[in-house]
């Protein structure tokens, strides 16, 4: 299925039906009077995420949805239907903006969570509202209004707890492979991934966790170079990093190098992406002698100023993976136990009982 996280699309909500002008004329009634019911209400555009879809494909086919309009007033005071809602179903992790006002109107980040994007018209009314003691023919009723009218642009931000960047052919999707059920495609050349891959981590029976995996990054993404750029903002509600760093690179460049690209085209792209926690993890250490691994990445963590953890890894033989997984869920359980003090939900559950 083709991945497509950012569509455009035009919604009309219904529009409220028309009041009438109707008089009662019965048999053995001498006097009839207004009898003009209201119009229908205008049907109402929302948006539900569905966590059965995982991409915004069908939208770059069908771009226009329209409410159903509210039907008319009629005689004997009977009330027009109104119009049927229209509900548009999109992935979890859709942001809705409206176009021409440049707002967010929606983040549905929950499935089933519901969101009102295009309100229907109000009914018309119909004559029997304007009887009064000096009218009591009233030949006036109101008109249904126009539904809301919008152009939307929607977003799709995979819901991940953890996220890995890092340069191209850096090991991002042999981990991802390693580490989860997911099979992204791997190869000995740059830029094998072409969208973001989600995978499941389970550490125990009880314990899982997301990570999410985004083609690479090269220098000048922020200005558009490559294909990474496009992907960052998945990474904005993951709550930890991973940045897979190849210690060896075929390419003969310097990971030190790497690393301070990458960082450098975090805080081009945003503040608060370049400030999330981040993990240092060395891949391809199957590549070198034990010996030479060490002192290699020593060298790297002191070339960088790395402050933060630092992991050895290799993702192809699985070494040293098992140590990184046990220690992101503990992470995250943290973060969810401080979350829960502060009245702040995190998706990531980890069994507290569980021995790391």
């Amino acid at each position: 299925m083709q991945f497509v996280d950012e569509a455009n699309i035009h919604v009309e909500a219904g529009r409220g039906g028309n009041g009438v002008v109707s008089f009662r004329r019965e048999k053995y009634i001498p006097f009839g009077g207004p009898n003009g019911g209201d119009g229908g209400d205008g049907g109402s555009v929302y948006l539900l995420a569905d966590r059965n879809l995982n991409t915004l494909v069908d939208f770059r086919y069908t771009k226009n949805y329209r409410a159903q309009n509210g039907q008319g007033g009629m005689g004997q005071q009977k009330t027009g239907c109104a119009g049927e809602d229209l509900v548009i179903t999109v992935p979890v992790g859709t942001t809705v903006f409206d176009v021409h006002a440049d707002q967010i109107i929606g983040d549905l980040t929950e499935h089933g969570q519901k969101v009102l994007v295009a309100k229907g018209g109000q009914h018309g009314l119909g004559n029997i509202h304007f009887k009064s003691s000096k009218n009591r023919t009233p030949r006036q009723c109101t008109l249904g209004e126009d539904g809301d009218e919008l152009d939307l642009r929607l977003e799709l931000k995979v819901l991940a707890d953890v996220g890995l960047l890092g340069m191209p052919n850096a090991g991002k999707s042999s981990l991802i492979t390693a580490v989860s059920a997911a099979r992204p495609k791997v190869a000995n050349y740059p830029f094998t991934t072409l969208y973001p891959n989600l995978g499941v981590v389970a550490v125990s029976p009880e314990t899982s966790f997301v990570i999410a995996d985004i083609p690479g990054l090269i220098e000048g993404a922020a200005e558009g170079a490559g294909l990474g750029i496009q992907f960052l903002k998945h990474l904005s509600r993951t709550g930890l990093l991973l940045h897979v760093v190849d210690i060896a690179p075929i390419d003969g460049s310097d990971p030190i190098d790497d690393i301070k690209v990458i960082q450098k085209e975090l805080e081009k792209y945003s503040d608060e992406l370049s400030g999330k926690e981040r993990w240092l993890v060395l891949n391809k250490t199957d590549l070198l002698p034990a010996d030479e691994v060490e002192e290699l990445c020593q060298h790297i963590v002191e070339g960088t100023q790395w402050e933060g953890e630092v992991y050895h890894i290799s993702a192809v033989q699985r070494e040293g993976t098992q140590k990184l997984v046990n220690d992101i869920a503990y992470k995250l359980n943290q973060n969810r136990i401080e979350a829960q003090d502060e009245d702040e939900p995190v998706r990531a559950t980890v069994d507290e009982d569980f021995d790391f």
